[in-house]
């Protein structure tokens, strides 16, 4: 009798819910309809919050103070600095009717943001509360800014490689140093060419906006130049600079530097030109330099351009009397998917005010950072087995770089190259027309294929390329090359 029995109820579930005995997919089918139910309601209350911000823009609210709250070891005259430019904005620009909702949201967003960019906080919270003054009135609040400070001290070593070099270094940073985000950095390295560098710098705002930085720093350096030229140099300056963010329109640094310079170590089989530089002289000197970079990636870029001019004029004081200027440009584009074309160009030119140059100060040339196919520094006036610089240069360089095919994600590139340069002494019985042209005129070749490596912070390449052309001062390398650095031609 009971085979005949069916039950009053039929199975409502939906049809792609899974089998209640498959536990494991049921359980992933709550949790990703709890998790669409959740996202769902957070959009509405979203779409809903920002309605009714939106409906309440005009109305008429005033900031009258901003207390920062958790910044226990930054100056409270330093934050008022940053702040009161939004401040006085707000409460100032009454013909914009600025004395709302929308102008106190934009205010509290701006002092977030400016306090942000200080690099002094790990978080920066802005809320808009009632105003807590008792003579406050009606539509009167309070911009409260809660924040995190980040640690003051920081200690680093590391081993690293660029330049075609290697090193080891440590690294000390004090942070916020007397309260009014002042940054002290200490950075001591010894390395294969450089053999100790010492380098200290203090940094320190100099704008509300944070635009404007200035710059104190130390610095003390002992090269091995034996790998070009028969000599060591060892260096001690002293620099002082204002750097400015213009934002579209490029980064501006101008400065002032005073440099002890010693050309010392000479090999036994240094020629005349190198010993004729040897020993001290002081280097005084001010100089500009105008930076803009809307590249990608400054490693290997795909697209975008950078652009540097760098100016600097010596003999205010001092052994040493020029005036040099360089100038540096980059240009990528991507062709297709997976491969880019780069073009570089780089120019100098220095001029002695009184007598020949200096050894220290003159261009080099040649390298697999530089022109590829030539040795480090080997291009250009030569004495015997020295390279002695040059007072006016030029180099290009063309790449077309691709993908590893079918591992567009791989860090390592393709590319096929061609370099061109040329480095010369200027010839003071012609005018400046004819040393252009003649330079120009006159140019180092070299071509061939390699590979890039993306090694962050530096870019590594390992080349296989033959000089097309070559000066017979020139020091020529065929076959295979590698580079290490971040700035290639």
């Amino acid at each position: 009798m009971s085979e005949g029995l069916h039950s009053p109820l039929q199975r409502t579930a939906h049809p792609h819910e899974p089998k209640e005995d498959d536990l494991e997919k049921l359980k992933k089918w709550q949790e990703a309809r709890l998790e669409r139910k959740l996202r769902g309601e957070y959009e509405s209350a979203v779409f809903h919050l920002a309605e009714l911000v939106n409906q309440n823009l005009d109305t008429s609210l005033s900031v009258t103070s901003v207390r920062v709250d958790g910044a226990n070891n930054t100056r409270k005259s330093f934050l008022g600095w940053l702040i009161q430019p939004w401040l006085a904005r707000h409460t100032d620009d009454r013909a914009s009717k600025s004395n709302n909702l929308q102008g106190a949201l934009y205010t509290a967003r701006g002092i977030s943001h400016i306090l942000q960019e200080t690099d002094l906080f790990h978080s920066v919270d802005a809320k808009i509360q009632r105003s807590r003054d008792h003579l406050a009135r009606e539509g009167d609040v309070d911009i409260v800014v809660t924040t995190r400070e980040k640690g003051r001290f920081y200690l680093k070593t590391a081993t690293e490689f660029g330049n075609n070099e290697g090193s080891v270094s440590v690294t000390g940073r004090v942070r916020n140093i007397f309260g009014g985000a002042e940054f002290l950095e200490g950075h001591y390295s010894a390395g294969t060419k450089t053999r100790r560098s010492f380098h200290g710098l203090l940094s320190l705002p100099l704008s509300p906006s944070l635009r404007t930085m200035g710059q104190l720093s130390l610095f003390s350096q002992e090269r091995d130049l034996s790998s070009f030229a028969s000599c060591s140099e060892i260096s001690h300056g002293l620099k002082v600079a204002i750097n400015s963010n213009w934002g579209a329109h490029g980064v501006h640094e101008v400065a002032y530097q005073a440099v002890l310079r010693h050309i010392n170590n000479l090999a036994p089989s240094a020629s005349v030109s190198i010993r004729e530089q040897a020993g001290q002289n002081i280097k005084s000197s001010i100089s500009h330099s105008w930076t803009k970079d809307t590249r990608d990636d400054k490693l290997a870029a795909s697209r975008g351009y950078y652009a540097k001019l760098f100016q600097e004029l010596a003999g205010l004081s001092g052994d040493v009397s020029f005036y040099k200027a360089e100038v540096e440009s980059q240009i990528s584009r991507r062709l297709v998917p997976g491969m880019s074309l780069s073009l570089v160009a780089r120019s100098g030119f220095l001029k002695a005010l009184t007598g020949p140059s200096h050894f220290t100060d003159r261009f080099q040339l040649g390298g697999p950072l530089s022109v590829r196919s030539f040795r480090a520094n080997s291009m250009g006036p030569r004495d015997g087995v020295d390279s002695l610089g040059g007072d006016i240069y030029w180099s290009t360089g063309v790449s077309l770089v691709s993908d590893i095919p079918r591992k567009p994600h791989w860090p390592i590139k393709s590319h096929i190259f061609v370099n061109a340069g040329r480095l010369d002494a200027m010839d003071e019985t012609k005018v400046l027309t004819d040393n252009l042209i003649g330079c120009l005129r006159k140019p180092s070749i070299s071509a061939g294929v390699g590979l890039i490596y993306r090694f962050d912070p530096v870019r590594v390449e390992v080349n296989f390329g033959v000089p097309l052309v070559a000066s017979k001062s020139d020091g020529v390398r065929r076959g295979f090359q590698v580079g290490i650095g971040m700035e290639f031609l």
